[in-house]
């Protein structure tokens, strides 16, 4: 990767990025609520999980496809995938949780000028956009290779939920990066199956993360916002 492209994802997957992400736990923090996930063992059996069976089943292929309809300036793919993201999000929080972040990179990317105009004006024809499509329209236009922006993706939304462990659980910063080290392996297949899964393949069905969202919305006492 060349030089420029690499500093340009670093800058996509920093949690200093200000679009929000901090403020999400996507259900985990409903988990640690109810004693499911209490140590570092069992924090990382839940973000593996989550990894597997919810990010590399829906999320991260969604992305992969977006950032070739992006790649190709294939508005009517970036049209479908777009709309089938924001329809799988099944909790008020995860689709307001979606909106928020991908309005903020949007409105992000046009304060700084990291526009190209054909990508631009398939952005801008979206009536809503999530999260991924602000992403993959950043990553290709800042010429980030669409493996690398996938990988990048996948290791920001893992160091999210690391520091919600740590921040929540609680667990020391020690125990955070061991963690967050020990994942990438994972990661790193989940990367390679969200590239190979079929179209008819992807699934969203995660009905137990569903129901802690759900309570996670009426959840007395919160940090997160989803």
């Amino acid at each position: 990767m060349r030089a420029a492209s690499l500093l340009h994802l670093l800058q996509l997957a920093s949690p200093s990025l200000p679009i929000g992400a901090y403020s999400y736990s996507q259900g985990l923090e409903a988990a640690i609520e109810n004693g499911s996930v209490k140590n570092e063992s069992s924090a990382r059996d839940w973000i593996v999980d989550s990894l597997h069976q919810v990010v590399a089943r829906f999320e991260a292929p969604v992305l992969w496809r977006l950032l070739q309809a992006f790649g190709k300036r294939d508005a009517a793919a970036v049209n479908t995938w777009t709309e089938r993201f924001i329809a799988a999000r099944d909790t008020a929080e995860f689709r307001a949780e979606t909106i928020q972040m991908g309005y903020s990179l949007t409105k992000l990317v046009a304060e700084l000028r990291i526009s190209d105009k054909a990508l631009l004006k398939i952005l801008q024809d979206q009536p809503e956009v999530p999260l991924p499509t602000a992403l993959a329209y950043a990553a290709v236009a800042l010429d980030v290779p669409h493996q690398a922006a996938l990988l990048g993706m996948m290791f920001s939304w893992a160091e999210n939920q690391v520091l919600v462990c740590v921040k929540s659980v609680p667990l020391g910063q020690v125990s955070g990066q061991r963690l967050l080290l020990s994942l990438r392996p994972e990661l790193e297949a989940a990367a390679q199956r969200a590239q190979e899964l079929a179209d008819d393949e992807l699934s969203n069905w995660s009905p137990g993360l569903s129901l802690l969202s759900m309570q996670h919305e009426v959840q007395y006492s919160r940090l997160y916002r989803s």
